[in-house]
């Protein structure tokens, strides 16, 4: 018997696509037909992978950026040995399947990252690879390269369009990145046609300019010259290497390869069946003859290469033995065994202090910098406004091409950027990734940090200049329905901080979260108040009675949020010298508040009291705990260029207002 060829092992990657989205009447299979030749290549030929353990730490990551494909890696799964049957495959975009309609990080053994919002995939790679490169620069001794794999991503035009994609390429060239190798789908289709009339860029000539090294020209259906742009790429000692391929769209299908329809449509049954002919398949639908799924099983080549990885790593465990311990408590998403009893002496010497009027953000700063300093696998980073911020640590060492033994990332002017490549380092593992700007600039990276949330990532996103707080700089920079947006994540949870203490009970949590967390810290003064040791249960919990008049039942409630606490306790002060009896709550994370049990969210606000919400921020979040009598003090409008303490008053978000609200609840 024969051995199958390349274009034999490659074409049943075509078939499975064909077929399967044939029977699902949905699908996109196009990419996989296109790419099917490139794919064989690398992962025959390439990828370091061990199918029976998709978590191996030292594996290659391969991610596809161009997820509406998923047909290709779902194939690339199953034929390569991972736990995806021909059934899973039959069921591609069913409720409930191990192949969904896009690839999705925890669904599919395999899958490295949840893809299909364009150039974001790519973006998770160059994250991956600083993963990479970070901790070979820790861990690696010689003799001992126990940390040393490639990222692979495959790219469409589209992901290429995206400014995300740009951000990330960018800084994986002025970082060195050369273990990030990118594989360009150059097919010139994409949904609305032929991309000339609106992607003319020399993609080549871009990547060169951003220090990228790049193989140009490569016909993607020829396997020999495939391999070899694989092998100038490992060449690279100092540049991530982008691989540009032409393709064909569709390839192998007579009448719809190269065009548009075959990108997100079944083909045909006629066409499946003409498709099979054009290609020499002669095969019945799903079904991939033994000698083609033998050329394909990667099982004891990848076991095999676990194996001598092992066999590495215990001998680096005799000669390093706090280093591979570090190593694996790293890897198994772990913190340091002292973590607790660091966040207990910050909270002793917060309670111990005497309140001080300061910016919330140096709250922040200062508690953030006692946990960094102890946790090693912490990388933080800014878009360019570390210093106000206060992302930057006494802590805080850079990292630049040369040197990455720091731990701070300058990713510029690059909010989208830094926002998917800290998923990236995230889903890599080993690293607790922070990244920074101002609030309003948000809105460049929410998409990324909805995908932070949907994949259950362990990163945060710091967010200071909250609100027209911010002042002189105007409406474009004083945010009013970002946190609104960042709440309504599913599953997000954002800490709008009004004392050190609920700082350090902020990051305490996003330190332990088995996802994604957003510390808003306000750059203004926050309130001047003395926090009691039981109030930290409380903070833990979301939200917390802050103080209460001395008679039981209170007679108003009054809530608020970051540097809002100023203006609750000072109404709260005015209405008890009016005889009135007063609660003050603290919400400083509404997600963990809502989702505590009725009977608590009762304990703390006292449904059916009386109460007034008060944030420098859209008021649309807070209505949803208004059980009774009540109203929100908020910004329902831009803001204007101003003092904030002027804003404040143009805006009424006062103590005054408050105090008036609440009288008016109280008839």
């Amino acid at each position: 018997m024969t051995s199958p060829s390349r274009r034999d092992l490659a074409n049943a990657i075509r078939f499975l696509t064909a077929d399967v989205v044939q029977q699902a009447s949905s699908g996109h299979p196009g990419t996989a037909m296109g790419m099917a030749d490139i794919a064989e290549v690398l992962w025959n030929g390439f990828l370091k992978h061990n199918p029976a353990n998709p978590k191996w730490s030292n594996r290659d990551r391969f991610v596809q950026s161009n997820g509406h494909g998923s047909m290709l890696i779902y194939s690339l799964l199953h034929l390569s040995g991972y736990d995806l049957t021909v059934q899973d495959l039959r069921d591609h975009r069913k409720l409930h399947s191990k192949t969904p309609g896009h690839p999705e990080l925890g669904i599919t053994d395999g899958v490295e990252t949840t893809t299909g919002p364009l150039g974001q995939g790519f973006a998770n790679a160059v994250g991956m690879a600083f993963a990479e490169k970070k901790l070979a620069t820790e861990f690696n001794r010689d003799g001992f390269p126990i940390v040393d794999h490639f990222t692979y991503v495959f790219v469409g035009d589209g992901c290429l369009m995206e400014g995300v994609a740009q951000e990330a390429a960018s800084l994986a060239g002025s970082l060195g990145l050369n273990k990030l190798i990118a594989v360009y789908d150059d097919n010139n289709i994409s949904i609305d046609g032929e991309v000339g009339a609106w992607f003319a860029d020399d993609t080549a000539a871009r990547f060169r300019s951003l220090g990228w090294n790049v193989v140009a020209d490569v016909d993607g259906h020829d396997s020999d010259a495939v391999a070899s742009a694989f092998e100038a790429a490992h060449r690279s000692q100092d540049k991530p290497t982008m691989i540009c391929c032409k393709t064909i769209i569709g390839f192998g299908s007579p009448n719809k390869q190269g065009k548009e329809e075959v990108h997100g449509s079944p083909l045909g049954i006629e066409e499946v069946a003409l498709t099979r002919k054009s290609l020499g398949w002669d095969h019945p639908a799903f079904f991939v003859p033994a000698e083609i799924l033998q050329g394909w099983n990667a099982l004891a080549k990848g076991e095999a290469a676990e194996s001598r990885w092992n066999e590495l790593f215990a001998n680096y465990s005799k000669s390093y033995p706090e280093l591979a311990a570090e190593f694996s408590r790293r890897n198994a998403g772990e913190l340091p065994k002292n973590f607790d009893a660091v966040v207990s002496a910050e909270v002793a010497r917060i309670l111990a202090s005497d309140p001080a009027k300061q910016p919330l953000r140096k709250g922040s700063n200062r508690v953030a910098t006692k946990l960094i300093e102890n946790t090693p696998e912490v990388v933080g980073g800014s878009a360019d406004v570390s210093v106000s911020t206060l992302a930057w640590t006494s802590a805080s060492r850079s990292i630049t091409k040369d040197d990455f033994a720091g731990n701070f990332v300058h990713y510029g002017v690059r909010e989208f950027g830094m926002s998917a490549m800290m998923n990236g380092m995230a889903a890599h593992g080993g690293l607790l990734p922070y990244g920074s700007c101002y609030l309003v600039f948000s809105d460049y990276s929410r998409n990324a940090v909805r995908l932070a949330s949907l994949m259950g990532l362990r990163a945060i996103f710091l967010y200071t200049h909250d609100s027209i707080g911010v002042g002189e700089d105007g409406p474009t920079h004083q945010p009013c329905e970002q946190m609104l947006a960042l709440r309504a994540i599913p599953g997000m949870s954002l800490w709008r901080p009004g004392s050190e203490l609920e700082a350090l009970a902020g990051w305490e949590a996003a330190f332990k979260r088995k996802g994604p967390t957003v510390i808003v810290a306000a750059r203004q003064d926050g309130a001047v108040f003395a926090h009691t040791p039981e109030h930290l249960d409380g903070i833990r919990r979301g939200g917390y009675v802050l103080r209460q008049s001395s008679c039981e039942t209170p007679d108003v409630v009054l809530v608020g949020t970051g540097s809002e606490l100023a203006q609750i306790i000072a109404a709260g002060d005015q209405l008890e010298q009016q005889g009135k009896s007063v609660r003050l709550v603290s919400i400083p994370n509404g997600n963990i508040f809502a989702a505590q049990d009725k009977a608590y969210q009762d304990e703390v606000l006292s449904f059916g009291t009386p109460a007034v919400f008060v944030e420098a921020a859209s008021p649309l979040y807070w209505y949803q705990f208004l059980k009774g009598p009540g109203t929100v003090v908020g910004v329902d409008r831009f803001g204007e260029s101003a003092t904030g303490p002027e804003l404040y008053r143009l805006l009424n978000i006062t103590a005054e207002r408050v105090v008036a609200e609440a009288m008016a609840l109280l008839g």
